[in-house]
């Protein structure tokens, strides 16, 4: 190595983002999310018939889910059934009334995000469902939605150019050893055919977003490197690297199959961070875009309310937490009977609602005083007192030297705003799982 390039790695190196947080640390606030999501996410639901009308000056997204898939992947929890295409039609048509009772309740949305399951089941049919969301909401700026690599390049898939303004693609990995290990090398094809399929979206949609996971067994520094190099490479519009998350449901498949025993996220999450700086902006702890003010998979960063439809969705509007069903026929029966999918309900008191905004916002990578002010009459000091100490004593946020409202999230924060979010989603996750343990087969 020549004296020139000696020092161009020295600059490299001292320039480099570092985690500088304890891994006793880190290990204590995933114990303490933990236990938060244990007590929080408890289905002590109430029984419920009916969404709330809007609020005046409120602003909300819809999420529309689409609960089928043709092969069912081991590390997935969310809501899906295996797909049967008399089944999938005559759900689309059921979400589509479904979003014409919100439009009756007086709804109107600036985005609509349609996740899964896989999306893309009946490309006939979510083409259908955008143009009837547009046409009963005009305000609905962007329609993000997800997709896998398999559909991405069908003659059928063309009937959403045009439609999709931001399309999410579930990657995972481009190692073939790891692709083969979670089963989606043989539904998806080698690396190098998923990456040539992606080229070509990419011209096809305004906004082409990556997601990847990191965590997972075999994934050493080196594949996770060049993981983030074939990224760099393929240059979408967005990337998102999710923790491997494993929860009651996925622990037995997880643990020793897919999850590496002896990862460590932090060091991970590091080179994650350094391999993308300089060709990305950071959006949230694990979303990176060409452009950091678009949207992105985490909807609840840019909206404290949002209503979903369809079979399993979960709706936060105000100080709720509303949840559809997760049974096929109930959700049918009640969409038939001119009712909406929600049968159930909890709600939550200023202090909890002040914690996950805190979490949500920490994982955004910036809070607003102001804006807890305003929303929970207190100082992020006086209403989260063990939670802004925790962050000092990390060296977890500082003031925005630009704007003294705001707090950044540093490197620090991030990672614990990204560990935060990684036991806050396990813990959904769980609670998805109980909700569908009750079902039965002439629910699904």
């Amino acid at each position: 190595m020549s004296l020139a390039e000696r020092a161009l790695n020295n600059a490299a190196i001292e320039d480099a983002t570092k985690i500088t947080t304890p891994t006793w640390m880190l290990n204590s606030l995933e114990r303490v999310m933990e236990y938060y999501t244990k007590r929080h996410l408890r289905m002590d639901t109430q029984a419920c018939e009916s969404m709330p009308a809007p609020m005046p000056g409120r602003k909300y997204m819809l999420y529309a889910h689409v609960p089928f898939c043709h092969t069912l992947c081991s590390f997935c929890t969310f809501h899906r059934f295996l797909f049967k295409e008399d089944k999938a039609r005559a759900y689309f048509v059921a979400l589509r009334k479904e979003m014409e009772m919100a439009k009756n309740l007086g709804y109107d949305f600036e985005e609509l995000y349609i996740g899964g399951g896989t999306t893309t089941v009946l490309t006939d049919e979510l083409a259908r469902t955008i143009e009837h969301a547009r046409k009963l909401f005009p305000s609905i700026k962007q329609v993000s939605c997800e997709s896998d690599p398999l559909h991405l390049t069908s003659g059928e898939f063309m009937q959403l150019h045009g439609l999709v303004d931001r399309l999410s693609v579930g990657v995972q990995s481009f190692d073939r050893d790891i692709l083969a290990r979670t089963d989606r090398l043989e539904k998806f094809g080698e690396p190098e055919v998923i990456f040539e399929k992606l080229a070509r979206a990419k011209e096809n949609f305004p906004i082409l977003s990556v997601d990847m996971i990191f965590g997972f067994h075999g994934q050493t520094e080196e594949v996770l490197r060049k993981d983030m190099e074939t990224l760099v490479k393929l240059s979408p519009t967005q990337i998102t690297t999710y923790p491997l998350m494993i929860t009651h449901q996925t622990r037995k498949s997880a643990k020793g199959t897919l999850a590496n025993p002896n990862q460590n996220i932090a060091r991970d999450y590091e080179l994650i961070l350094n391999s993308l700086k300089g060709h990305y902006d950071q959006m949230t702890a694990w979303s990176f875009g060409k452009r950091a003010d678009q949207s992105f998979d985490e909807y609840v960063v840019n909206y404290d309310d949002y209503l979903g439809v369809g079979s399993g969705s979960f709706s936060f509007l105000h100080d709720t937490l509303y949840v559809n069903s997760f049974s096929l026929r109930r959700y049918q029966e009640k969409i038939a009977s001119g009712k909406m999918g929600v049968e159930s309900s909890k709600f939550y008191n200023d202090k909890a609602i002040m914690q996950y905004r805190f979490l949500i916002n920490l994982f955004g990578g910036r809070l607003s005083k102001s804006y807890f002010k305003e929303n929970f009459d207190k100082t992020l000091w006086q209403g989260l007192t063990k939670e802004m100490a925790f962050m000092k004593a990390t060296n977890g946020l500082i003031v925005d030297p630009n704007d003294p409202d705001k707090l950044q999230a540093t490197p620090n924060g991030l990672m614990m705003g990204m560990l935060m979010m990684k036991n806050f989603y396990a813990g959904m996750d769980n609670v998805r799982a109980e909700l569908r343990r009750p079902l039965k087969a002439n629910d699904m």
